[in-house]
């Protein structure tokens, strides 16, 4: 498939709206429902989400290698959009977007649970804005990670937004002992959608087993993609969920994450021998540490290093 039958936004020389033409969440007068639980719900004052006019379309053929590292969440989700639209051109078909929310420093638990998936649902829709031209947008369906997510998106982020909104698993009577009621993804999916999108997929353990599913069952041997936004895969790369109390979580290494592209990807580490791991597609792999208020690069190649890797050898030996 053509990256024009994809309909990308970038082939749009039309400024995109800018964000405040879809509500932005209030710290002040919203309360977010989650997993059957209010909490209270601020955004990070880092996230300077602005839209800006995109003018991608005369210089799809050329291809950025050194992309810098982002300056605010405005450039980074430009960043990821000319990521995705030259992965969807070299044809990849299932792709991975992770950065963290809470501040382009923080790390994963930085930022309170809820706040953090916020953060991630406004920055969804801004990527969704400058990537999906409004003529496919009923083509795209955005998965959340259950239908009260889905309910909050409708109500802020996503108001008035013509993207079709679904989830992955529906809670059950059963929900605060960790189960959920299973939802047959062939039943969810429609003929006419072309791109899923699936959201921060990492609050209850089978929500990835469900994208696997959505993957197999709607998206290979077809001409649809998938993207992944803030899977926090890294959970599952690096063992934090044990392989013998979740053998068909911890399989997905060899079986579907083999298959994704990381197009977009951004990796803190803390402490004395801190940096950040670093990629935006088609360039390489960085491992980069900050040095008065500049980025430069220690390290670089073509695979994708582990984090015990980066942590343990790169940056200690740079």
């Amino acid at each position: 498939m053509s990256l024009s039958d994809i309909t990308i936004a970038s082939k749009l020389p039309s400024a995109i709206p800018s964000l405040p033409s879809h509500k932005v969440v209030n710290s002040k007068n919203l309360v977010q429902k989650r997993y059957g639980k209010s909490a209270a719900i601020r955004v990070s004052q880092n996230l300077k989400l602005v839209c800006n006019s995109v003018t991608w379309g005369n210089d799809s053929g050329s291809v950025e290698l050194d992309v810098p590292f982002p300056s605010d969440y405005s450039e980074l989700i430009e960043q990821a959009r000319k990521a995705a639209a030259l992965a969807l051109e070299g044809d990849k078909q299932l792709m991975e977007i992770e950065f963290p929310t809470a501040g382009l420093e923080s790390v994963p638990g930085d930022g309170e649970g809820g706040i953090e998936m916020t953060g991630s649902m406004q920055l969804i829709r801004d990527f969704c804005d400058r990537f999906i031209i409004p003529e496919k947008s009923t083509r795209t369906r955005i998965f959340f990670p259950e239908a009260n997510e889905v309910k909050f998106a409708r109500n802020s982020a996503f108001e008035g937004a013509s993207f079709k909104l679904d989830y992955l698993t529906k809670p059950s009577f059963f929900e605060d002992f960790g189960f959920s009621e299973k939802v047959k993804m062939t039943d969810r999916v429609k003929p006419e959608d072309e791109l899923f999108l699936v959201a921060y997929p990492y609050f209850n353990v089978n929500e990835m087993l469900v994208v696997e599913e959505l993957y197999k069952d709607a998206v290979m041997n077809t001409n649809r993609k998938l993207i992944i936004f803030n899977g926090e895969l890294d959970r599952i790369r690096t063992g934090y969920y044990p392989p013998f109390f979740y053998p068909k979580l911890a399989a997905l290494s060899k079986t579907l994450f083999p298959k994704m592209e990381t197009v977009y990807y951004i990796h803190n580490f803390k402490g004395r021998n801190g940096g950040v791991l670093f990629r935006c597609y088609p360039g390489p792999w960085k491992v980069l540490r900050k040095v008065r208020n500049k980025y430069i690069c220690l390290h670089q190649q073509e695979a994708m290093p582990s984090l015990k890797e980066v942590a343990l050898d790169i940056l200690p030996s740079a």
